[in-house]
């Protein structure tokens, strides 16, 4: 059996995360990240689903994850699978679109999985430069190449590619991401929104692409991600961010990252020794 390769970089020039993956077989449950996801497919083909809409992803896609897109893949051809992707927050898309197009605003990427020569080559020269922890600023102005590319032939602007929410879902939303440190139940849930069990579950899964709880662990894990990048030890940024148990949230966040909470922490503890490179 082929050997499962997972790197990681974190690379804090251009402040953003690289993966590459290599012979993995594991499915990732329906979620959303709170940032942009770029990943390009080099080997294998799976079933994509994002925003309720089904594809076939092969060796050449590029997919474009917007913040908040719920998805969630899983092998289709029995073999392995092997990508590369990079992770963007909200903060620098925005930093750099204003650099490209003159206004502090973020793009909303459709479709969610293209063809496009010109954005691999590009995706995949910055990719190498990250693995490789090149200082030379071809890095930074592939990033910019690669970012005008993507925002002019597929970019909208944010807030009018997101669907707008009903004020009560927006509400519960914003009770979770207050109280997620917390034992949260789905009756302080639906009182805090005004809606009944039922009609939240309708209407929140309908809006979300996501249920309450799955909105929650996201929630969560993106909490527990910035605890991990301080130091903070997995058992700790655990109970800081109300899992119930460090073997739940080490469940939980190896399947919606790819990599355990100490590999992902050591990325940026050990940065200084290894370049922000890490396997697993």
């Amino acid at each position: 059996m082929k050997k499962v390769i997972k790197t990681a970089v974190y690379d804090d020039e251009l402040r953003l995360e690289a993966y590459r993956f290599d012979g993995i077989m594991q499915p990732f449950p329906n979620h959303f990240h709170e940032y942009y996801v770029i990943g390009l497919v080099e080997k294998g083909e799976r079933c994509l689903s994002c925003r309720d809409q089904e594809y076939t992803i092969r060796a050449g896609d590029l997919f474009l994850f917007n913040p908040g897109d719920n998805h969630a893949c899983s092998q289709t051809d029995g073999g392995t699978f092997s990508y590369r992707s990079i992770n963007i927050s909200k903060e620098i898309i925005s930093e750099l679109s204003m650099e490209i197009t003159g206004r502090k605003k973020l793009p909303g990427f459709s479709p969610t999985v293209i063809r496009d020569r010109e954005a691999v080559c590009c995706f995949r020269t910055l990719h190498g430069l990250i693995m490789e922890n090149s200082r030379e600023f071809r890095k930074e102005e592939n990033l910019l190449l690669l970012l005008a590319l993507l925002i002019r032939r597929y970019g909208q602007p944010f807030d009018e590619y997101v669907p707008e929410c009903r004020e009560e879902i927006e509400s519960a939303c914003a009770f979770m991401e207050t109280h997620y440190s917390e034992h949260i139940s789905l009756e302080q849930i639906c009182r805090h929104s005004g809606l009944s069990r039922s009609t939240l579950l309708r209407a929140f899964t309908r809006s979300k692409g996501v249920t309450p709880y799955c909105y929650l662990e996201n929630i969560r894990i993106g909490a527990a991600k910035k605890l991990l990048e301080q130091g903070t030890a997995p058992v700790d940024a655990a109970l800081m961010t109300g899992f119930s148990d460090q073997s739940h949230f080490t469940n939980y966040f190896s399947r919606f990252i790819g990599i355990a909470p100490g590999v992902y922490r050591d990325i940026f503890t050990m940065k200084e020794k290894t370049g922000g490179r890490l396997h697993e």
